[in-house]
């Protein structure tokens, strides 16, 4: 069984830092993209970020030029830096592993970790 478990989130004043981590762990063999979505109250969930298995990324407008996503493959950890924080970036937090192939026995699929709060506040 694989598990995504989020790390980092907090309560940050506006123009701020966080970093947040996503840790998965279970029998991995490879993980394709790692994405970091958000759902503020009352909004549908919306992709920030993904990093693919060779390192390429992509953004979400509001995530441009303020946000970095990075993975360490070797620990099976993705992570979202997050600078210039709005009151707008207020939201849970939750990562996204696609394409997880396992071993012992062979599977293959996808998972989401619990989620974690990002508060911006003065």
């Amino acid at each position: 069984q694989v598990q995504l478990v989020e790390s980092g989130g907090g309560l940050v004043q506006p123009g701020g830092s966080l970093r947040l981590s996503c840790a998965a762990s279970g029998r991995i063999r490879s993980i394709d993209d790692m994405n970091w979505y958000r759902q503020a109250p009352g909004k549908q969930r919306e992709l920030v970020a993904c990093i693919t298995s060779s390192g390429s990324t992509t953004y979400a407008g509001s995530a441009k030029d303020r946000f970095t996503i990075s993975r360490d493959n070797a620990k099976n950890t993705a992570y979202l830096q997050m600078n210039a924080l709005k009151p707008e970036d207020t939201a849970v937090y939750y990562c996204n592993a696609e394409n997880v192939i396992t071993f012992g026995p062979f599977r293959r699929g996808d998972y989401w970790g619990q989620g974690t709060q990002v508060t911006v506040s003065s």
